[in-house]
């Protein structure tokens, strides 16, 4: 009798903990009301069509029609305002820009769980649109993404030739590496609880991470790669940064000392660095 309290105590611990995982990777959702006045031009709020009837919330800087186009993609959880930096130092430096709110993030239509896949279909849907647009004369188009933002724009690139050059910030290589390791500083324990929200996770989106993982697609795209990666980060570490170099040798990788995952942008020279890396002098 012992044995089958114990079996039901091991059951119900491990829903309870599949349970909580899963609630906790679902993007938390952040609208915001505040648009920039400080960054030299004019924001154009704009709203654009998405996969399946979603619609997304932008922020769209003109700059000059003949000027390429550099797209934003915040990271998980957050929105259009995490892009504010960017949009404040790049918009002077020869492009147009263009920041928009993820499916299931800010002011866009929702969405409970995202996946990199569904961000890189958003940045598809981007794309599309400002190629669309009359305004662009110049439909060149390169990509800045931070985290979850930057791996999702590895894999859009893959699949996407109109992406000339990406940069991305704090990408990891993998996401199930990364999520684990989530899990794990938790100290829950791989088996059975990580594995059994691995299975759950692959039900559940219908996904092969390894086909959709940014290491085994950025050498696919033809895009030229800017990977920037603080070597504090303790959300995704400096080793997935590597993965995804050694994946794509032409790639560049920028470690930065003393950065995390949300503050490399604060470094001396981060803006000169991506400016030049994205229009050569």
């Amino acid at each position: 009798m012992l044995f089958y309290y114990i079996l039901f105590f091991v059951i119900a611990v491990s829903v309870l903990l599949l349970f909580l995982i899963v609630r906790g990777f679902k993007n938390p959702v952040n609208p915001h009301n505040t648009i920039p006045k400080d960054i030299g031009k004019e924001i154009k709020e704009v709203r654009f069509p998405s996969i399946k009837g979603k619609e997304l919330y932008a922020w769209k800087v003109n700059v000059n029609p003949d000027f390429p186009t550099l797209i934003l993609v915040h990271g998980w959880g957050r929105n259009v305002e995490r892009m504010a930096p960017y949009l404040r130092k790049l918009c002077c430096r020869g492009f147009n820009l263009f920041a928009f709110d993820a499916r299931g993030h800010g002011n866009s239509h929702q969405e409970n769980h995202m996946t990199v896949v569904k961000f890189a279909e958003d940045i598809d849907s981007a794309i599309d649109f400002i190629v669309k647009d009359e305004y662009h004369h110049n439909k060149e188009i390169s990509l800045i993404g931070l985290s979850i933002g930057g791996a999702s724009s590895i894999l859009a690139a893959s699949r996407d030739e109109r992406i000339l050059k990406v940069v991305t910030v704090g990408a990891f290589s993998h996401p199930l590496e990364v999520m684990r390791k989530q899990i794990s500083d938790r100290h829950i324990p791989y088996f059975p609880f990580i594995w059994l929200f691995f299975k759950f996770v692959k039900w559940r989106t219908k996904l092969d991470f390894d086909a959709i993982a940014p290491v085994n697609n950025i050498a696919k795209s033809s895009a030229g790669f800017l990977l920037i990666q603080g070597i504090d980060d303790k959300i995704v570490p400096l080793e997935q940064a590597h993965k995804l170099k050694k994946a794509q040798p032409k790639a560049i990788l920028w470690e930065i000392p003393g950065r995390g995952h949300s503050n490399c942008h604060l470094e001396e020279g981060f803006w000169e660095k991506i400016g030049d890396f994205l229009v050569p002098k």
